[in-house]
């Protein structure tokens, strides 16, 4: 199995105990959706190997404390920190409701704002720990869009098309980036002019 066929739900961040238990961060909405997984693939040098799992408890918002069968020292454990946990996306439900999706399911979707029309592609999308953010080609450039319902109100699955309402000035903010090159002609001005 590959990654195309899967989705990553977290990873692993430290042992736990001597035992070879280890902690998983699960980069989800809901941790307890997972409590009663029986196994998942752990991404090791870049390989992702399946594992069954004796015991998971969520033990505080996205964190759980995991026994995966055979592994029982902490020798065996360490060699998982920092792995990457996916499951296949089979396991995934549908999701009908057009203001809601996976963030795997809308890359190479179209983006198009209520103002501006079609404006890029999705590439990637980044989960942060303040912010998760949508990654759009945009004439060349990645431009950064917040993921949050005023600003992705919905989805159009069948046109593989993301509807946004950018906020005034985002695009401009990424492109003027692009265009801050000295003047090759000397002309620009030097600004002396102190601000208070």
């Amino acid at each position: 199995m590959t990654k195309n066929d899967c989705y990553q739900v977290g990873h692993i961040t430290k042992t736990h105990g001597l035992n070879g238990e280890v902690v998983f961060f699960l980069d989800v909405d809901n941790a307890n959706e997972y409590a009663d997984i029986d196994s998942v693939l752990v991404e090791v040098k870049g390989q992702l190997t399946p594992y069954f799992i004796d015991s998971l408890a969520i033990v505080k918002g996205s964190r759980a404390i995991v026994a995966f069968e055979d592994v029982d020292t902490i020798e065996q454990a360490e060699r998982f920190i920092g792995c990457g946990l996916w499951l296949p996306l089979a396991n995934l439900e549908d999701i009908e409701d057009e203001t809601r999706f996976y963030f795997h399911e809308i890359i190479d979707f179209r983006v198009v704002d209520a103002q501006k029309g079609p404006l890029g592609t999705v590439k990637a999308v980044y989960t942060m720990a303040t912010q998760d953010l949508i990654a759009m080609d945009y004439e060349g450039q990645e431009v950064l869009i917040p993921i949050n319902s005023d600003i992705v109100p919905s989805i159009n699955r069948a046109e593989k098309q993301l509807n946004v309402n950018l906020p005034d000035g985002l695009l401009e903010v990424y492109m003027s980036e692009n265009t801050d090159e000295p003047d090759v002609n000397g002309d620009e001005e030097a600004d002396d002019t102190d601000e208070d």
